[in-house]
């Protein structure tokens, strides 16, 4: 029995020791899987997840909290109290024997109101928070828009920067096999050393301008996940590619119009000075008179079982007379406020105009580049088949000229 029960324990604790051992090894990191990225599809990424998008949102909701405030300020107020005291009072005159009255109390529920009846500050202030609600909107789509051009400048950045890493890595290739019929050529005492060390100098350059592209590329996907909201974990894969194809350049003219039409920072500015000249309209209404009405209703009495209902109303005619000049203060600052929304305005049209203006020439540049490019890579295509087909036929003597040349 004594056998038994010592290989029972045996069993038990080499399970624990099992058991411990399998708990004790560390679970295998799982790797993320590469994320295939678009251009839209990080476009539409940078608007649901970028913080700055999403902030721009948050203030859109805090503005119409705002709105929302202004304008329950003419809706009426309603409150209500509900008392009950026990107290004493002093009936006695003062420097004579005290007299006080015995324990007594009152019950008191009591319904408030009042209402704004007319208050042309109160209207202008209510639609000039309207008008702010709208600037915040446009100012989260100029946001929006910021975002997604940098997102765009990013990936294009990136598939240059893929480019020339492919670029080099074609031309590793080309030198690879011109660095072999060298190695082959030295071998028949045709090639001198000068020319094989020459080749492999360029042969590693080309490896580090590979090193240093394959680095930036993984510094504009960083920047991406960024933007993006992403985490710096993921790997990125970039699917677009660069068009050929350039579209036609519009007239500036145009363009001009158009983007005075639709960009929101035009619209945002516009609707600024129209806020800040509602702005400037509440604060010269509080010269005027407003009219206020206020009222209550309730129950008072010993006991809730044992009371009368009463009632109070009033309508109240507020007249500004003097307020030691504060009003007429920011009246001033509201009207200079005004002034500087309409230089700003001239600005913003000054700017939209330029940027206009240097992106028709810019794709007018791009669009010729093309055509350039076009051709270089034709003749480059040429030059490198002659160079290879001249590289073998040759002399040793010749050789020298040509690996020069390649540099």
């Amino acid at each position: 029995m004594g056998v038994a029960l010592m290989g029972c324990l045996q069993s038990v604790f080499a399970g624990v020791s099992l058991a411990v051992g399998e708990t004790a090894q560390p679970a295998p990191a799982t790797i993320p899987a590469t994320l295939a990225l678009s251009l839209r599809g990080a476009l539409a990424a940078a608007v649901d997840n970028n913080p700055d998008v999403l902030l721009y949102k948050e203030r859109i909701e805090a503005s119409r909290g705002q709105v929302q405030t202004q304008l329950g300020a003419m809706l009426p107020n309603l409150s209500s109290n509900v008392r009950q005291t026990k107290q004493t009072q002093f009936l006695g005159t003062f420097g004579l024997s005290p007299v006080r009255t015995d324990p007594f109390s009152i019950f008191d529920a009591r319904l408030n109101a009042s209402q704004n009846l007319l208050s042309v500050s109160l209207i202008q202030r209510w639609r000039a928070s309207r008008e702010t609600l709208h600037v915040t909107e446009f100012e989260s789509d100029i946001r929006r828009f910021d975002t997604m051009a940098s997102v765009a400048l990013s990936y294009m950045e990136g598939l240059k920067a893929m480019g020339t890493v492919k670029m080099h890595e074609a031309n590793q290739v080309v030198m690879a096999e011109l660095l072999g019929l060298v190695k082959q050529r030295q071998r028949g005492g045709v090639a001198t050393g000068l020319d094989l060390a020459r080749l492999e100098g360029q042969l590693a350059n080309e490896r580090q301008q590979i090193a240093a592209a394959q680095y930036e590329v993984q510094r504009v996907k960083f920047s991406l996940a960024n933007l993006l909201g992403f985490a710096f974990e993921i790997p990125l894969s970039l699917t677009d590619e660069f068009q050929s194809e350039v579209r036609e350049v519009p007239a500036p003219q145009g363009a001009v119009e158009e983007a005075l039409g639709n960009r929101p920072e035009v619209q945002a500015q516009y609707t600024r000075g129209r806020a800040m000249e509602l702005t400037y309209a509440s604060i010269t209404g509080e010269r005027l008179p407003s009219l206020v009405a206020q009222g209550d209703y309730g129950l008072i009495g010993n006991r809730w079982n044992n009371s009368l209902d009463t009632y109070n109303m009033a309508l109240l005619l507020q007249i500004p007379i003097f307020d030691g000049a504060q009003r007429e203060g920011r009246i001033a600052e509201s009207r200079s406020q005004l002034r500087q929304e309409a230089l700003r305005m001239r600005s913003v049209l000054n700017q939209v105009k330029m940027e206009v203006h240097d992106a028709i020439a810019s794709l007018a540049a791009a669009k010729e580049q093309v055509g350039i490019a076009r051709i270089g890579m034709q003749a480059a295509t040429k030059e490198l088949e002659l160079a290879k087909e001249r590289f073998v036929v040759l002399t040793a003597a010749s050789q020298f000229e040509l690996t020069n040349g390649l540099s």
